[in-house]
């Protein structure tokens, strides 16, 4: 079918890597997975926090750590230093997070703004750390009528652009005002089942991929970037 032996005009094989199965053993680790949960909406009663709220009970129970980021008084992006509190804040549970859970109603369509900022202020780099890469995302979505999956699907979307591992499933809870409640609970339902699927799934792909993240979002055109700018700097020196 091909050429005897394989040839790559274009590939510089001394950056080129076999997949390691041995690199890809997950390592036990002392501590709880942690997780950080974030929510798109300020309304008392809001159905995007119990949701939340409802998923945190669950990973807790898992034995995994949870924290939920309380996104009241966060600014809009670049309105203020990134030095403010609630931004601070907000970046070192980033830092601090395995594993995420985006929660947002959808309004107009789409994923809140709150919600949108929250991960607009965690930065794609912070020297020559990566906050979010190879993290685990599970996205979830109140809607106010029938099911829908605009809001998850966006956040998917940027899931993948911070470089996070999203896990394939998912949850939309329709008509959420008629799902929870007086205190706040969830009630049972097929909509809570799939809480739960999503939530077991986000913890076992955690443990799945803990101390492996690194080496699963290790990069061949990010090897030879790094390669080609140390070649100009050590040719920058010799001149």
């Amino acid at each position: 079918m091909f050429e005897n032996p394989l040839e790559f005009p274009a590939l510089v094989e001394e950056l080129f890597q076999v997949p390691d199965l041995e690199k890809l053993n997950p390592q036990v680790h002392p501590c709880p997975p942690r997780f950080l949960m974030l929510y798109g909406s300020l309304r008392e009663r809001s159905y995007s926090r119990l949701l939340t709220f409802e998923a945190a009970r669950l990973l807790t129970a898992m034995g995994g750590e949870v924290k939920i980021y309380d996104p009241t008084g966060l600014p809009l992006v670049d309105s203020v230093p990134d030095s403010h509190p609630k931004v601070q804040e907000l970046r070192q549970l980033a830092s601090w997070a395995e594993g995420m859970v985006w929660t947002s109603p959808e309004r107009h369509g789409a994923m809140t703004g709150l919600l949108k900022t929250q991960v607009d202020w965690i930065p794609l780099s912070e020297g020559a750390v990566r906050p979010t890469q190879g993290k685990t995302l599970a996205v979830m979505q109140v809607c106010g009528g029938s099911q829908s999956f605009n809001a998850v699907n966006q956040m998917r979307i940027l899931g993948r652009w911070m470089r996070m591992i999203t896990i394939p499933n998912q949850s939309s809870v329709a008509k959420a005002f008629a799902e929870f409640e007086n205190d706040g609970r969830m009630k049972p339902s097929a909509f809570y089942d799939r809480v739960v699927d999503v939530m077991e799934e986000l913890y076992k792909f955690t443990l799945l991929t803990r101390g492996v993240s690194e080496y699963l979002t290790d990069r061949y055109s990010e090897r030879k970037e790094s390669a080609e700018a140390l070649s100009r700097r050590v040719n920058q020196r010799s001149v």
